[in-house]
């Protein structure tokens, strides 16, 4: 993952394009998840107690990513951006860990007995995705 992907990832996207949590017709790529499919059915936030917490997080990642772009744009020595960008990874990773922990705890645990299968390969995909995007 090179600068500009991190910082196209956690900054939000730049006009006429669109966010990849917009409802719209699912065709456009996004930036952690690759090329859109259908939107699905199940549309329930389970981290919502944690929004906050998440916003928050996001926040910070947002400050460390520009302090990185000030970086570069101050020719800063390499080895000091390079530790930035790992506080940076670490701090995305650990946010969508929680993400994920939330959605086992209320999209996955909560899921009806006929579509537990469906919710299941669903939770396996976005695994699969996050670990081969964050690393």
């Amino acid at each position: 993952m090179t600068a500009t992907d991190l910082t196209d990832t956690l900054l939000p996207p730049h006009q006429g394009q669109q966010d990849h949590q917009d409802e719209g017709d699912g065709a456009g790529p996004s930036p952690l998840t690759g090329p859109r499919t259908a939107p699905s059915a199940r549309r329930t936030t389970s981290y919502q107690h944690d929004k906050d917490k998440i916003l928050t997080r996001l926040r910070r990642i947002e400050g460390q990513v520009r302090g990185v772009q000030r970086m570069i744009e101050a020719d800063q020595y390499c080895i000091d951006v390079l530790t930035q960008l790992s506080s940076i990874i670490a701090a995305t990773r650990a946010t969508g860990l929680l993400v994920l922990e939330d959605h086992i705890r209320g999209c996955v645990i909560s899921a009806a007995e006929d579509e537990r299968e469906a919710v299941l390969a669903e939770l396996t995909t976005a695994i699969d995705r996050f670990n081969r995007t964050i690393g």
